[in-house]
């Protein structure tokens, strides 16, 4: 069963095509080391919660839009495998690829998926 790596970030408004060409040249790395795909996306409708949500869990900015990427996997020892080859990749050091985003308030975790339909 596949394997899914999902992240939610803040990025300033201003950097959207930093934040897309970021994506282009380090997404194309995750395919190469065994990645299925990988799914990049600019908010649009992120509405403010009551007791949380995706704003808040990032500490959005006014003046940044959150954006929610994941990256499937064929299953998790390729996700395993794939991962480490990603990490000591240099094409994605900060020096090559900066993030023009926070770091630190970045999200991210991997799952199972355990539900999936397709038409």
């Amino acid at each position: 069963m596949s394997y899914i790596d999902g992240f939610v970030a803040a990025v300033p408004n201003a950097n959207k095509e930093k934040f897309i060409e970021h994506a282009r040249k380090g997404d194309s790395i995750f395919l190469e080391h065994g990645a299925l795909r990988v799914i990049e996306c600019w908010g649009d409708e992120v509405p403010s919660g009551k007791v949380t949500d995706f704003r808040r869990a990032v500490q959005a900015k006014d003046d940044e839009t959150v954006v929610f990427s994941w990256v499937e996997w064929p299953d998790k020892a390729a996700r395993d495998a794939g991962m480490a080859r990603v990490m000591a990749d240099p094409r994605l050091t900060p020096e090559t690829n900066p993030m023009p985003y926070d770091g630190q308030r970045l999200i991210y975790g991997g799952f199972v998926p355990v539900v999936e339909f397709r038409k």
